[in-house]
């Protein structure tokens, strides 16, 4: 998957699909012929064949016996329940309830969160804290969709008293923002897909700076990647074509209370200083 991630932009357009499908289903690929992987990637069996030469296999069955070791049931039975979920949406003929909505959602968020635990990497975890330890100043981004949770890494590490910046693109100064990030310092972008074009721009920035990138995105693939020091994926579940954001906000909390515990903080809410109008 390292070197997938590596030579990603070198593929053809085909192979790309095929490298993605294969980053989303690594942990059943076991179970799937080459003919449903075609089908899924919209290729012909060939393309897989030459996929899997591409990164020095014989053919796709010893490709896809690498992935043996890495087969999680458990895993298989999180998908099989979220398309229990689907089925019985796509059964209903009466509008569903406020409550039987809620629930659907949440049901959404769980699964999410319960894929998040099993595909968690130790040695990405560690990266990450072993980076926001060593950095001099914290630049955090996320746009859309994922500003709240931008927001919200900025407001923990602040308890850590590190220098920490939230580039917001506040009045359109995204680059002016960004443009003092150095050497010895961390960049964290968050973005899933279609990636947010300013935070791409961002994490550019950062890479022609020197600065460390951390990237929490949806896909090792993610042209966000390309320059990140360390990334963490995460699949959120979904719900009536909404996505969760759950599983996100709970890694960069772990994140943060992993970090305190490197730096053995007490942390304390600060005094109340009173009224504004004090």
């Amino acid at each position: 998957m390292q070197r997938i991630s590596e030579e990603y932009e070198g593929l053809s357009k085909q192979l790309k699909v095929i490298a993605k499908y294969i980053e989303e289903h690594r942990n059943t690929l076991v179970l799937e012929r080459i003919t449903d992987i075609a089908q899924a990637c919209e290729v012909q069996p060939s393309a897989i064949v030459r996929f899997a030469q591409r990164f020095g296999f014989s053919g796709f069955s010893d490709m896809q016996a690498l992935f043996r070791d890495s087969f999680a049931p458990v895993q298989s039975n999180v998908n099989n329940y979220q398309k229990r979920i689907r089925t019985v949406i796509a059964s209903q003929n009466t509008p569903l309830s406020n409550t039987e909505l809620t629930q659907s959602f949440l049901s959404a968020c769980q699964q999410g969160l319960e894929e998040l635990s099993q595909s968690l990497d130790p040695a990405a975890i560690d990266a990450a804290v072993e980076l926001l330890h060593k950095a001099e100043n914290i630049y955090v981004v996320g746009v859309r969709r994922m500003f709240p949770i931008a927001s919200y890494v900025c407001y923990a590490l602040q308890h850590t008293q590190k220098r920490v910046h939230l580039i917001s693109g506040l009045g359109g100064m995204y680059h002016d923002q960004v443009r003092s990030i150095r050497e010895n310092d961390l960049m964290i972008a968050i973005s899933f897909q279609p990636y947010g074009r300013e935070t791409r721009y961002c994490a550019r920035v950062a890479a022609q700076n020197k600065a460390k990138l951390l990237v929490i995105s949806d896909s090792k693939m993610s042209p966000l990647a390309r320059n990140a020091s360390t990334v963490l994926t995460v699949k959120e579940g979904t719900a009536f074509a909404f996505r969760s954001m759950s599983s996100t906000i709970s890694l960069c909390q772990a994140l943060f209370i992993a970090l305190s515990y490197r730096l053995e903080l007490v942390i304390e809410e600060t005094q109340d200083a009173g009224a504004y109008d004090d």
